[in-house]
């Protein structure tokens, strides 16, 4: 078998910096050498490519489509490379590194692992909370808890755990005596999910009601916190806020639930079978998923 033509290492990560910080400057200080070293590298790949990769223009260096292109397959290739070599480490020191959906961490993730640790002595976590899906990539993570349809994928393992379904939460206090008037509350935003208001509207029915306006926060985290104190009117994940309706913090202020074809899964790269611990941290996960569906079935969602 003849061996791979590959380009340098060096003139690929100088090449995939540059494009994602569209700034040799800036990817010359993640790098640790000289902007002139970081275009000399890129120059080589554009020779070797017989294409140009940039356009470079006053505001910064934008990509051409082949380079966009290029540095979106490089990026991924790259990922893998780390995360196998991550996941060597981990796996020889035991240790899992997953990465979560900040909401699902704080609502599903934390009231749970105490227990875990009692299921599965032999295995530790480090969890790595974003908001920002593209950053929860199986390549950078041993697994990572993220949003998908919950369809196959080559190359990845996917487990649905939770169905996402969206409904109107807010302080018990604020429907004492019906559901609000939605046109006149104070409706509260999370940044990470900008359309939840208008596509929750939509399906209730209220169309003539304006999504825009009121406060907004950077996590769903904060907005339900900002919720419960009575600041407003959030929208929530029925399966993540439905402990905190039961314990009455937080009230559905509509009996609406939006369902979605969206599901929190747990996704990795399919690994050898000498990974026992991602096993068994995927089988609790799963279980307690389910544990918690067979608990309060939430509204049925569209698969």
């Amino acid at each position: 078998m003849s061996g791979r033509s590959l380009p340098p290492l060096s003139a690929v990560r100088a090449f995939e910096a540059a494009a994602r910080h569209r700034s040799m400057t800036r990817a010359a200080d993640e790098l640790g050498v000289t902007p002139g070293a970081v275009s000399r590298q890129v120059r080589e790949l554009e020779a070797r490519m017989e294409a140009a990769l940039f356009v470079r223009r006053a505001t910064g260096l934008e990509p051409t489509e082949a380079g966009a292109a290029l540095a979106a397959e490089l990026g991924e290739a790259l990922d893998q490379i780390a995360g196998a070599a991550r996941g060597v480490r981990l796996r020889r020191a035991r240790r899992l590194s997953v990465g979560v959906y900040g909401f699902f961490a704080s609502r599903f993730l934390m009231p749970r692992l105490a227990g875990m640790r009692d299921s599965l002595p032999d295995v530790a976590v480090d969890i790595h909370t974003s908001a920002n899906p593209l950053e929860l990539t199986p390549a950078r993570y041993d697994a990572v808890i993220a949003v998908s349809d919950g369809a196959p994928r080559s190359g990845l393992v996917t487990r649905r755990l939770l169905p996402i379904a969206t409904l109107p939460v807010c302080a018990p206090a604020l429907v004492e005596h019906g559901p609000p008037d939605f046109a006149a509350a104070d409706l509260l935003h999370a940044r990470p999910r900008p359309e939840d208001w208008r596509r929750w509207l939509d399906h209730a029915g209220l169309r003539s009601v304006s999504a825009e306006g009121g406060s907004s926060f950077e996590s769903a985290g904060l907005a339900m916190e900002a919720a419960a104190r009575g600041l407003g009117i959030a929208i929530g994940i029925e399966a993540l806020v439905r402990p905190e309706i039961e314990r009455g913090v937080l009230a559905a202020a509509h009996p609406r639930i939006r369902p979605t074809k969206r599901w929190f899964v747990l996704q990795h790269l399919r690994r050898p079978s000498d990974a026992p611990e991602l096993a068994a941290f995927a089988d609790w996960l799963a279980a307690e998923a389910a544990a918690m569906t067979r608990a309060g079935a939430p509204a049925s969602v569209p698969v």
